[in-house]
C-alpha cells in the first residue's frame, strides 16, 4: 500500500476505555485504592479537625504533615529495595495491617476510655502525632510495594496508559468522597464515631486486596548489587533520566508551595465560615475536579503536546491557588479548589506513565520510592510549610506565596528542561 494512502480504518484496533477494568484482579485492585483512599482520606479529615480545634493553631495542623512525612521519607529508598525483593502483596497486606492498627488506636485514644485518660493532659495531642508517625512508617512500605505491584496485575504492556488512567481516576473519585464523607461524620457523628467508621473501611480494604492473587517478582536484570548500592540505584536511575526528573521536580514543588489544602480548617472555620459540612465540601472539591479530568483523559488520552500542557497545568495549578487566598465567597472558593484538581490531574497522570514507561520492571519499587519522597511526602512537608508559613505572614499571604512560588517552579523547569517541553504523549521528540 502506498504510504500517502489512509489505512484500512476495518484493520484498526478501537480504543477500548475499559480494557484494563476488565481484569479481575485490576478489579479488585483498584477496589482496594477506593476503600484506602476513603478511609485514610475520612481518617485524616477528622486528625485536622480535631487537632485544629484542640489547639487553634494552624501550625499544629503543619506538624500533623510533618508527623507522617518524616518516617515515610527515612523509609522509603530502604522500601524501595524491599518492594523489588519480596512480593509485592505481602509488603501490601503487612502495611494496611498496621495502618488498621493506626486506626484502631486513633479511634480508641477519642472514646470516653481515652479522653478520660488524656484529656486533662497538656499533652493530649501528642499521642495522636505519634500514631500518625507509625502510620507514615507504613505509608513509606506501602507506597512503592503497591505503584510496582499495579504493573504486574497486565497481561498486555499496551494496558498500562489505560491501567494508569483508571488507577488515578478512581483514586480521584474515593478522595472526592472521603472528605464529603468525612465532614458529614464530623457534624452528625462526631469525632470519636467517624474515626470507627474508617476503621471498618481500612478492614474491608484489607480482606479484598487478600483476594487478589499474587505474583512472583520480575526477575532481576544485570548484576545483582549489595545493599547500599541497590537500595541508592533508584536515586540514580531518576537523576540520569531528564524527563523523568524533571515531571517529577515539577509535581514536588507544586504540591510543595501550593499546598493550600493544609490550611482548610482554618478557611472553613474563620474565613468562610462554613463549619464541618463545608470544611468537607472545601477538602472534596479538588478532588472533583481530578476526576472529572481524569475520566475526560480516560476516554481522550493525550497524545500531542503531554509536556507543554503539563507545564500549564501546573501553572494554572498556581494561578488557582492564588484566587482561592482572595476570595471571600464559598462558591467561588469550591470553584478555585475544583480547578487545582482539574489541572492537578494533568500532572498525575503524566507522572505516573512517564514513570511506568521509563522504568525497567525489576526497579519499580526502588524507583517508586524516589517517587514517594519526591510527590507522596511533599504532601505532608507542604502542609507543615503551609502551617509555619502562615503562622508568620497570616493565613491569605502564605496561600498567594505558595501559588506565587508555583508559578515561578514552572518557569524555571519550561526554561531548563527541554526535553519536557518537547514531551509528545509517552514519548519525547
Amino acid at each position: 500500500m502506498p504510504d500517502d494512502l489512509p489505512a484500512d480504518p476495518t484493520t484498526a484496533t478501537p480504543h477500548d476505555p475499559y480494557a484494563a477494568l476488565r481484569l479481575p484482579d485490576f478489579r479488585r485492585y483498584v477496589s482496594t485504592r477506593v476503600l484506602l483512599t476513603v478511609a485514610t482520606r475520612v481518617q485524616g479529615l477528622v486528625v485536622s479537625w480535631q487537632i485544629f480545634h484542640l489547639t487553634k493553631d494552624p501550625l499544629a495542623l503543619g506538624l500533623i504533615g510533618l508527623a507522617e512525612a518524616v518516617p515515610s521519607i527515612v523509609v522509603s529508598l530502604y522500601a524501595g529495595y524491599v518492594a523489588d525483593s519480596v512480593r509485592r502483596k505481602n509488603i501490601v497486606v503487612a502495611a494496611q495491617a498496621l495502618l488498621l492498627l493506626c486506626a484502631v488506636a486513633l479511634a480508641v485514644l477519642a472514646s470516653p476510655l481515652g479522653i478520660g485518660l488524656l484529656a486533662k493532659d497538656s499533652l493530649y495531642t501528642l499521642p495522636l502525632y505519634a500514631v500518625i508517625f507509625v502510620s507514615g512508617i507504613a505509608r513509606g512500605f506501602m507506597g512503592p510495594a503497591m505503584f510496582s505491584f499495579m504493573p504486574q496485575l497486565l497481561p498486555e504492556r499496551s494496558l498500562l496508559s489505560n491501567a494508569v488512567t483508571w488507577s488515578s481516576t478512581t483514586y480521584q473519585a474515593s478522595a472526592v468522597l472521603g472528605p464529603a464523607v468525612g465532614g458529614f461524620l464530623i457534624a452528625k457523628l462526631g469525632v470519636a464515631d467517624s474515626y470507627i467508621v474508617s476503621t471498618v473501611l481500612l478492614a474491608l480494604c484489607l480482606v479484598q486486596f487478600a483476594r487478589i492473587a499474587g505474583r512472583p517478582l520480575p526477575p532481576m536484570e544485570g548484576e545483582k548489587l549489595n545493599l547500599t548500592d541497590s537500595v541508592l540505584s533508584g536515586m540514580r536511575f531518576i537523576f540520569s533520566n531528564q524527563l523523568v526528573l524533571a515531571a517529577l521536580s515539577l509535581d514536588m514543588f507544586a504540591v510543595l508551595f501550593g499546598g493550600a489544602v493544609a490550611l482548610l480548617p482554618v478557611f472553613a472555620s474563620d474565613i468562610l465560615k462554613v463549619g464541618a459540612t463545608g470544611f468537607g465540601q472545601l477538602e472534596a472539591a479538588p478532588a472533583v475536579g481530578s476526576v472529572l479530568m481524569a475520566v475526560y483523559l480516560t476516554y481522550y488520552p493525550m497524545r500531542k503536546y503531554a509536556g507543554r500542557k503539563l507545564l500549564w497545568a501546573v501553572a494554572g495549578f498556581g494561578a488557582a491557588t492564588i484566587g482561592f487566598a482572595l476570595s471571600s465567597n464559598f462558591i467561588l472558593s469550591l470553584f478555585l479548589l475544583f480547578l487545582t484538581g482539574v489541572f492537578d490531574s494533568v500532572s498525575v497522570i503524566v507522572r505516573s506513565t512517564l514513570i511506568h514507561t521509563y522504568t525497567p520492571e525489576y526497579m519499580k519499587g526502588r524507583v517508586s520510592a524516589v517517587n514517594n519522597i519526591f510527590i507522596g511526602s511533599s504532601n505532608e512537608i507542604g502542609a507543615f510549610e503551609s502551617g509555619a508559613a502562615a503562622r508568620l505572614m497570616g493565613i491569605r499571604p502564605s496561600v498567594v506565596f505558595g501559588g506565587l512560588m508555583t508559578m515561578l517552579v514552572v518557569a524555571v523547569t519550561a526554561w531548563k528542561a527541554d526535553k519536557l517541553r518537547r514531551l509528545e504523549g509517552g514519548a519525547s521528540k
